[in-house]
């Protein structure tokens, strides 16, 4: 049962590119917030930001900032998420997160609500936003594996600029106007600021997300491939079905696109089918009519919650298989919407205890 009064909520990395839009998402979800703190580094204290009518503050971020706080929904990086989430639990709190920090740990939910929200009754606090090329990817597999069971998973991401933070969405930008201006593009940010060289991403592809492990597989492929396991099957480490995936960062500022070829345990099923299931799968929006040229692209997915299907082809040469295209706004659907959609559904399933109760 709702708490009628209200929750005591703080944004923790409230400025950021996807903190501005968890901001702007809550002003429009059905969480009753009584209180609202904004938090952020020391450099960005004393901004001041709108909600619902109010001004208000940005505080620096400390450990005493969650005293009093139900809910967290931070967007604040892997360090930070590490260090001060727990820190708002003992206070209280419960966090839903955005970094990577908490995602592979046993016992915390990595949740998609379209998908898995029943898990989250099993939250020992810290709830975990997967990755952005994840979540839309399990929105269209999930109504695929419960009608017909599922095999194999290999995807090909095409992921937008702002996926790696404002400052390469900016870089992005700034590189595209020193090609038209016929100077040599210089890059100081991508395919990864944790990785030795840097390379221009304006007029480019780079078949690089973070940076590279031992296998030839780069994080961001690891990522994709533990948390489809663990988000579908419960396991990162699940030999229920086969992922593999290649992550490229392509010159697009908002919105993901994803090349995902699926075999099913059903062989049966045909491309009318699936077309038929994703058409009334939750958070999903089928646009798939080659004939007239209708399929997903991701300027036209900004701004919206939903994951777009479409191009959905059956494999001739192999039963129950099949290609879907698959496109969201990654800043939203993978990131702030998804975040407080799982608030939602914490506040409907009773499970933040306000310490105002």
């Amino acid at each position: 049962m709702t708490n009628e009064a209200g929750y005591d909520v703080a944004i923790l990395g409230a400025t950021g590119a996807v903190g501005t839009r968890i901001l702007a998402q809550l002003e429009q979800s059905t969480i009753p917030v009584k209180s609202l703190k904004l938090l952020a580094s020391v450099r960005s204290a004393g901004q001041i930001r709108q909600f619902r009518g109010q001004d208000i503050v940005v505080e620096e971020a400390t450990p005493d900032s969650f005293d009093g706080v139900d809910l967290v929904l931070a967007s604040a990086g892997g360090s930070l998420a590490g260090k001060l989430l727990p820190e708002a639990v003992k206070r209280g709190a419960v966090a839903v997160d955005n970094s990577s920090r908490w995602r592979m740990d046993s016992n915390v939910p990595l949740v998609v609500p379209e998908v898995n929200p029943e898990t989250l009754a099993n939250h020992q606090g810290i709830i975990a936003n997967p990755n952005c090329s994840t979540i839309q990817m399990v929105v269209a597999l999930e109504p695929l594996r419960k009608a017909y069971g599922l095999n194999q998973v290999i995807v090909s991401t095409y992921q937008a600029a702002s996926g790696a933070g404002q400052r390469a969405w900016d870089e992005l930008l700034h590189e595209a106007q020193q090609h038209l201006d016929g100077e040599t593009e210089t890059a100081d940010i991508l395919p990864t600021k944790g990785d030795k060289k840097h390379f221009p991403l304006a007029f480019n592809l780079l078949p690089q997300i973070d940076v590279f492990q031992d296998d030839g597989y780069s994080f961001e492929e690891q990522k994709m491939m533990q948390e489809t396991k663990k988000i579908l099957f419960g396991d990162p480490k699940s030999s229920e079905v086969k992922v593999t995936a290649t992550a490229v960062r392509v010159p697009v500022p908002i919105g993901h696109g994803e090349s995902v070829y699926v075999s099913v345990a059903d062989e049966s099923a045909t491309r009318e089918d699936v077309q038929h299931i994703l058409a009334s799968a939750p958070g999903v929006i089928l646009e798939d009519d080659p004939a007239n040229q209708v399929y997903p692209q991701p300027i036209k997915a900004v701004g919206k919650r939903e994951t777009f299907v479409g191009r959905v082809r059956a494999d001739s040469e192999n039963p129950g298989s099949f290609n879907l295209w698959v496109v969201s706004d990654n800043l939203l659907k993978g990131a702030a919407w998804n975040t407080v959609q799982i608030a939602e559904e914490l506040v409907k399933r009773d499970l933040i205890h306000s310490q105002a109760k």
